[in-house]
């Protein structure tokens, strides 16, 4: 073997028992290949991939506090840990649950392309209002109290004050919510993601009594739906809106009802789950559906029986400022506006008649003016607007 020659042998046994013996020539020495590898990669850093362990370090420190603000007695507080921990029940009598039968709740949920809008504006304090209430309004529509929050934050290039600006937004989205923050990952990935842009997902546990669990199963007709109203539109449809803001050239300071059109999209989506406990506490709720993406042409079948269809009167509210624009903006269809967005309604809660007038006083007392939406039906014609 001459020396601008390297000689592999390997030796392979099939089932027949003989050995092979398997030459790869090399006309290049090891030792040449390695040298300029080794001289390329002399002195490089996490930091020069795109990684910067300093301002990583510096977000971290910055986040358990806004975590903390979201703790019960519940949680025993582990920072720095690789998990959170929860205590479901209580020796102590004032944090006791009294669980008889309990089933725990889970989902996940993200915001979509009003991150998009949010960068574009450089409001980042209020998008984790958005991600928690995704999340724990899913949660309230089987009857379950959220439990805890995790988020996951990804970006191309972390931005400190982005970052806290966000985590702040999910803490108190959690306050509101009566979810703890027990955790999260935020993560730097640079080619992932253009600069400081990043994404955004989130994930929520709660718990319910099994009996207590509403699944529209007890959906009859002559049931009423009452409407309770979104902030705008909430999470959803904003590839549409942000053609649409693209099409008329309309700019986020332009008025829209008492308020910017920026403000105006990029309400944080209302979180439901205080009052819908509540309210639980006070009426039996047959179903509830949350109008997200599909609006309730699409969201409010999923909860109803086979053979139950529903009739909505469409003239019982106003369409919001923000859904006008949006519709003459862009010329977009009845059919489609109710197929997309919400158009004003975030929830819909289905109930005996008898318990509406109760259930709409319960829900003025916190804060969430209500309205008589439609009315359950047998009719195998679906859903109908009228």
């Amino acid at each position: 073997m001459n020396d601008r020659q390297t000689l592999f042998s390997l030796d392979a046994r099939r089932q027949t028992g003989k050995s092979i013996k398997v030459v790869i020539r090399k006309t290049t020495q090891l030792a040449e290949l390695a040298r300029p590898i080794r001289e390329l990669m002399t002195g490089v850093s996490y930091k020069d991939s795109g990684v910067d362990l300093e301002v990583y370090n510096e977000a971290m420190k910055r986040l358990p506090k806004l975590m903390h603000r979201t703790f019960s007695p519940r949680v025993r507080q582990l920072d720095g840990g690789f998990a959170g921990l929860f205590q479901l029940d209580f020796e102590s009598k004032l944090f006791r649950r009294n669980y008889q039968d309990p089933m725990l709740v889970a989902c996940t949920d993200g915001v979509g392309t009003k991150l998009r809008l949010a960068m574009e504006l450089g409001i980042h304090d209020t998008i984790g209002i958005d991600l928690v209430a995704m999340c724990s309004n899913d949660i309230a529509v089987v009857g379950a109290e959220p439990l805890f929050f995790l988020d996951y934050y990804a970006t191309g290039k972390l931005n400190v004050e982005i970052a806290a600006a966000v985590v702040s937004g999910i803490g108190r989205g959690c306050e509101l919510a009566g979810a703890a923050l027990v955790g999260g990952e935020t993560a730097e990935m640079p080619g992932m993601y253009e600069g400081e842009d990043y994404d955004l997902a989130g994930f929520c546990v709660g718990i319910v009594e099994k009996a207590d669990i509403i699944d529209g199963a007890n959906v009859q007709p002559g049931d009423v739906l009452l409407a309770l109203p979104s902030s705008g539109p909430h999470s959803n449809g904003y590839s549409l809106i942000r053609k649409v803001l693209e099409h008329t050239g309309s700019q986020p300071d332009s008025a829209c009802g008492d308020v910017s059109l920026g403000q105006a999209l990029l309400a944080p989506t209302t979180i439901y789950n205080r009052p819908l406990l509540a309210l639980q506490k006070e009426v039996k709720i047959s179903a509830m559906a949350h109008i997200t993406g599909g609006g309730i042409l699409e969201n409010l079948p999923r909860v109803l029986p086979q053979g139950m269809g529903a009739t909505i009167q469409r003239d019982s509210w106003a369409l919001p400022a923000v859904f006008q624009w949006l519709q003459s903006g862009g010329n977009i269809t009845d059919q489609e506006m109710m197929r997309t967005f919400n158009c004003g309604v975030g929830m819909i809660i289905v109930l005996p008649a008898p318990e509406a007038a109760k259930a709409l006083s319960v829900l003025a007392s916190h804060g969430i003016m209500g309205w008589e939406l439609g009315a359950i039906d047998d009719s195998d014609a679906g859903l109908k607007i009228h």
